[in-house]
């Protein structure tokens, strides 16, 4: 498509696009830039001079979304005053939100195996042994809101020594509805006396740090599986504005675990990771070469095509092609979609009866697991799609 007709076809998507109301044409992931909403409804705010929870109409259906800005940070201070929160374990999540806590200023102390690898990752990003960074034991035990963010197997594997610390008037939080929802393969029952609340954002802790510094913030949702004194709700909501959120919405333990599971393995990672090696390997298998195959299949898309998607949805992508690629696009979308419903179905099934869990369990308590995880990436790294790409993107213009 030649840049005249990309301009011209943007340029009328830009135009339909302004004309839309700005909720509707925009995914969530985008909301955290907008600073206008005029479709939306807003309850009276809690604090003086900030603006209220917000009603969004998605697509025909309402939903309530919490801003960053309905809990500045004074009001977080002022919320957490009397709180330690211990933060155990330091993977992706435990780095992304614990840091986040540190520097909105609560009091915030880290929980990990002495010596590890976890334990000398948490000293490098400048937490203190003694003052902020214990074993586990000894964080739960001076954690007044209990923050499990250990991989799903390590909740499961260490959750007899942790249980006997959640005592009563102490707060107990998930980023996944993992545990608790698939308790009997898990064996993580949360006590019934204690609040129990889940904030997931929607991103790796990396995601979470890196917005977060950007003055942005990651969309999360929020769940109670436990309310006992009344606040569990308002605390979740509070907490996932202190981890980094821009936006907050509702969900149920159940709903998280089965959307994340389900897109994880889909359109978000396996998923579209499968289409990407079908694509490639029938376009060598028919004679193009490896650099046409990847710009294709994969640096187009990642480069070019879906970072429109990203900005204004579907519709402003299409539009934004020549009149031949849109044509075919629309007519082989409902193809694809009707051979891989079906694929979709399955493995929601599989997500729903406990399948890919026990699955994620078997795998990740092995001693080895570390070891054989590692070998499956070499194998994706030695795959030709990917060799090829490493060295397409070293000529992209920014890694000249």
């Amino acid at each position: 498509m030649s840049s005249r007709a990309f301009m011209r076809t943007a340029a009328r998507a830009a135009s339909r696009a302004a004309a839309r109301p700005q909720v509707q044409r925009r995914a969530l992931s985008a909301l955290a830039n907008a600073a206008a909403r005029p479709t939306v409804r807003s309850t009276s705010a809690a604090v003086s001079g900030v603006r209220g929870v917000q009603t969004i109409n998605f697509g025909g259906t309402e939903e309530i979304v919490h801003e960053r800005s309905d809990w500045p940070q004074e009001k977080l201070l002022e919320y957490f005053k009397n709180d330690t929160i211990a933060l155990i374990g330091y993977g992706s999540q435990g780095h992304g939100q614990g840091l986040n806590m540190r520097d909105n200023g609560l009091n915030v102390i880290v929980g990990v195996r002495k010596g590890g690898a976890s334990w000398n990752a948490a000293k490098d990003d400048g937490w203190v042994e003694g003052k902020n960074l214990f074993d586990v034991t000894e964080a739960i035990q001076k954690g007044t809101i209990i923050m499990n963010l250990l991989s799903d197997a390590a909740q499961s594997e260490t959750w007899p020594e942790i249980q006997p610390y959640l005592t009563k008037g102490k707060t107990l939080y998930f980023s996944h509805g993992f545990s608790p929802v698939f308790k009997e393969l898990t064996h993580v029952e949360p006590p019934k006396d204690i609040d129990v609340i889940l904030v997931a954002p929607k991103g790796s802790g990396r995601t979470v740090r890196s917005l977060f510094k950007e003055g942005r913030g990651i969309n999360s949702s929020y769940a109670v599986w436990n309310d006992v004194t009344g606040k569990a709700e308002e605390k979740a909501i509070a907490l996932a504005v202190a981890v980094g959120s821009g936006y907050v919405y509702q969900t149920t333990f159940e709903r998280e675990v089965h959307s994340d599971l389900y897109g994880e393995r889909g359109c978000l990672m396996g998923g579209i990771h499968g289409m990407f090696l079908a694509q490639y390997e029938v376009l060598r298998e028919r004679g193009h070469t490896p650099s046409e195959a990847f710009n294709e299949t994969v640096e187009e898309a990642t480069q070019s095509l879906y970072p429109l998607i990203g900005k204004n949805g579907m519709d402003y992508m299409y539009d934004a092609c020549s009149t031949t690629a849109r044509r075919g696009a629309l007519d082989w979308s409902p193809k694809f979609k009707d051979a891989l419903k079906p694929v979709f179905n399955e493995l929601y099934d599989k997500v729903v009866d406990g399948t890919e869990t026990q699955r994620s369990l078997d795998f990740n308590s092995q001693k080895d697991y570390r070891e054989k995880y590692e070998k499956e990436l070499q194998e994706i790294r030695d795959l030709e799609i990917w060799r090829v790409g490493k060295e397409v993107r070293k000529l992209r213009p920014e890694n000249q």
